[in-house]
C-alpha cells in the first residue's frame, strides 16, 4: 500500500470527483493539490469543490488564507505534509487532488527549497526583464547557470526571474540546487493517476464549456469582490487565471468578450503545460476518457492497481 494515492491532470477532467469517489472507498481523506484554491473566497474561478461534491469526506489544504497573503510553494509543502502525516497517524489514506505539478512533486519528494530573496530584489529583476527582454536575461543567466539557462524559454520570465534570484541570494545556481535535493530519497512513496481525454480537442471544449459556467456563476462579481477586500491585481492570487482578465475589464483593457475569450485561451494553454509535465513522469498511470469522465471506470482502474 502506497503512502499517498495522486489524482492529477490537467483542468475540467474530474479530479474532484474522482478523489472523493476514491477516498470514501478507501477510508481516506482528501488533501488538495491546488496552488489557488487554498485561497478563501476564491471559489468559482478555482472550480473549489462544494460540500456536495466532498461527499463527507474531510478534504485539507482548501480555504486556509487570505487573497491577500502570499503563500509559497515551500509553505504548501510544510503545510501538506502535516495534513498527510496526520491522516497516515490515524490510520487513513490521503488522497492528493489536484492540477499543480510542481506542488505535488515538491510534497512527495520532500524537496528542498532554496532561500527567498531579499526584499525588492524580485522586483527589481523583474523591472530589469521587462526593460530588456527574456533573450538578454537568458544570456546573462548563461554565465553562473548554463543549464538553467538552456533549458528556459525566453518568454518564462517567473523561472528566469527566479533562476537569478537563487543565485544572488545564496551563490548557488538553481540547477545545482535542484540535482542536490533530486538526490534524496522520496518523502512518501506514491500511487499516481493522471486525468485527461483521449483527444486533445475535446479537453479543450470542456475547458471551454467551463469557463463559460463559471461566468454564469458569478466570476466577474467574486472578483469584485476581491477587488473590494483590498486584494490587489499584482497579489499572487489575482494572478490566477480567470481572475487577472476580469480585473482587465475593470482596467478598461478587455470588453466582457476579450475577457472571456482569453480566460479560455490561457486555461487551454495552462492545461498543454499541465500535460507536459505530467508526460515526464514515468510513474503516472494515465486514464484516458473519451467524451466525459467516466468516474465508476476510473475507479476500476485505480482498483485493479492496487490489486497488482
Amino acid at each position: 500500500m502506497p503512502d499517498v494515492v495522486v489524482i492529477t491532470g490537467p483542468t475540467a477532467t474530474g479530479k474532484t470527483a474522482l478523489g472523493a469517489r476514491l477516498a470514501a472507498e478507501l477510508n481516506g481523506e482528501v488533501v488538495s493539490a491546488d496552488s489557488m484554491q487554498i485561497y478563501k473566497h476564491m471559489d468559482i474561478g478555482t472550480a473549489k469543490p462544494a460540500a456536495v461534491e466532498m461527499l463527507g469526506v474531510p478534504h485539507f489544504m482548501i480555504d486556509i488564507v487570505s487573497p491577500l497573503e502570499s503563500y509559497s510553494a515551500a509553505r504548501y509543502v510544510r503545510d501538506a505534509a502535516l495534513c498527510i502525516d496526520d491522516i497516515l497517524q490515524r490510520g487513513k489514506l490521503p488522497v492528493l487532488v489536484g492540477g499543480t505539478g510542481f506542488y505535488i512533486d515538491s510534497l512527495l519528494t520532500g524537496r528542498g527549497f532554496s532561500a527567498r530573496a531579499v526584499p525588492g530584489l524580485r522586483r527589481d529583476l523583474e523591472k530589469e526583464y521587462d526593460d530588456t527582454g527574456g533573450e538578454a536575461m537568458l544570456l546573462k543567466l548563461k554565465d553562473f547557470d548554463p543549464d538553467s539557462a538552456l533549458k528556459l524559454h525566453a518568454n518564462d520570465k517567473k523561472r528566469i526571474v527566479r533562476a537569478f534570484e537563487v543565485y544572488m541570494t545564496g551563490g548557488k545556481a538553481i540547477s545545482v540546487h535542484d540535482t542536490e535535493t533530486q538526490a534524496l530519497p522520496a518523502r512518501y512513496s506514491a500511487l499516481k493517476f493522471a486525468l485527461t481525454y483521449r483527444e486533445r480537442a475535446v479537453l479543450y471544449s470542456k475547458i471551454n464549456e467551463r469557463v463559460d459556467d463559471m461566468m454564469r456563476r458569478g466570476l466577474e462579481a467574486e472578483v469584485r469582490t476581491l477587488l473590494d477586500m483590498g486584494a490587489a491585481p499584482e497579489t499572487t492570487a489575482m494572478q490566477a487565471i480567470g481572475y487577472k482578465e476580469i480585473v482587465k475589464i475593470f482596467n478598461g483593457e478587455y470588453d466582457m468578450a476579450a475577457a472571456v475569450e482569453m480566460i479560455k485561451m490561457q486555461s487551454r494553454r495552462y492545461a498543454k503545460r499541465q500535460l507536459t509535465w505530467l508526460r515526464r513522469d514515468t510513474e503516472v498511470n494515465w486514464i484516458y476518457w473519451t467524451d466525459a469522465p467516466d468516474i465508476a471506470e476510473g475507479l476500476f482502474r485505480i482498483r485493479g492497481c492496487f490489486e497488482t
